[in-house]
């Protein structure tokens, strides 16, 4: 069933893409985006920015990742403890892996060859292998987690739970820990892997391990009680967003501290990056901030739609998506060239996906 919004955007959409040429028409690919209450994964042909198709699963997503050497989506389905491998080619349902009971969330291996998932029932990190979609081993785990990272090399995994840190030893499957007590969220190694960044939500601080000692190097401390992180495409520069001040940090993992403070949003909450700019999602005010990196300024704010969630940009950096988990809809992002080569970013559609969008994926084909 096709929605009267849905309905009227189709016309306009299809008039666009016939009077576009194709090299100046958009990204070559398809975003899957998870919408979690309609229990399906939305493909959105990025050529033409509308809904190719619908893939039903068989309970609600909360997550999706695209591999980049495998022509395959994967999607997991936590009540169920399920992950499910969508076929690019095909857009359909290839195989489906059942390795818990419950699960939080899931990680690709760098080399694609593994897929990580952190399991609540029983408490352990699930090695899949992907040759084979099936379990290849199981590392129990002290406490019930709530986040996974893996490192750039494929080496390590850091996982947090609402009472500590875990570094988990990948090729010896050996879980070392807790190395902190505390409330801990989000957490992201540095680009090398010599340091793990953590989100102390209990103490509003960010807690930085050498992964080599698995000691603590220090303690930032931040404004607010940090709850997301978005690196930078070159691992320079960490942003951190959270609950209690309408602002931004941005922290340098390579000299350990904190360089900047900026105001940005309302609320802020989930972030995106691109080569040159940060988009940061106000649920509240329904809009997102453009932050130029270099600048350290605002320079637009863009009304979206109801309640804007994750955010991803196309490979390209042409693009933004914005998740707006209450209209259910999908806002794209474009930056409009204007004169003397200064550009603005502005609403170019929005695209209904299906009942509470979360999580977003993008594959070049």
């Amino acid at each position: 069933m096709i929605s009267r919004r849905a309905l009227f955007a189709l016309p306009a959409l299809s008039l666009a893409a016939a009077c576009s040429p194709r090299q100046s028409g958009g990204y070559r690919g398809y975003a899957f985006i998870a919408a979690q209450e309609g229990q399906a994964l939305a493909a959105i042909d990025l050529e033409v920015m509308a809904v190719a198709r619908h893939i039903a699963l068989d309970d609600a997503p909360a997550q999706v990742l695209a591999a980049a050497t495998r022509p395959a989506i994967y999607a997991l389905t936590p009540a169920t403890g399920s992950v499910v491998e969508v076929q690019l080619k095909k857009l359909s349902v290839s195989r489906k892996a059942t390795v818990a009971s419950t699960a939080v969330a899931m990680a690709l291996a760098p080399d694609e060859r593994s897929l990580y998932v952190l399991a609540r029932q029983p408490r352990a990190l699930i090695a899949v292998d992907l040759d084979g979609f099936r379990q290849s081993w199981s590392l129990p785990l002290q406490e019930e987690p709530s986040l996974l990272t893996i490192s750039d090399d494929g080496q390590l995994a850091g996982i947090t739970s609402g009472k500590g840190v875990w570094l988990v030893d990948l090729a010896q499957r050996r879980a070392g820990g807790p190395l902190l007590e505390g409330d801990f969220g989000a957490a992201q190694f540095r680009h090398d892997g010599k340091l793990l960044m953590i989100a102390n939500r209990g103490a509003n601080l960010l807690s930085l391990i050498d992964t080599a000692s698995g000691r603590l190097v220090t303690h930032l401390p931040v404004p607010f009680r940090p709850e997301q992180f978005c690196m930078k495409q070159d691992g320079g520069e960490l942003f951190v967003t959270g609950e209690g001040m309408d602002s931004v940090v941005i922290v340098s993992p390579y000299q350990t501290e904190i360089e900047e403070t900026v105001l940005a949003g309302h609320a802020p909450g989930a972030m995106a990056v691109s080569d040159l700019l940060l988009f940061v999602a106000s649920p509240q005010s329904g809009d997102v901030s453009i932050l130029d990196i270099n600048s350290r300024k605002v320079i637009a704010v863009v009304q979206v739609g109801a309640d804007p969630g994750a955010i991803v940009v196309t490979p390209d950096n042409r693009y933004a998506l914005v998740l707006n988990r209450k209209s259910g809809d999908v806002a794209v992002l474009r930056a409009s060239t204007l004169a003397g080569n200064r550009f603005k970013w502005a609403l170019l559609t929005v695209i209904p996906v299906g009942s509470r969008p979360v999580s977003a994926a993008v594959r070049g084909v």
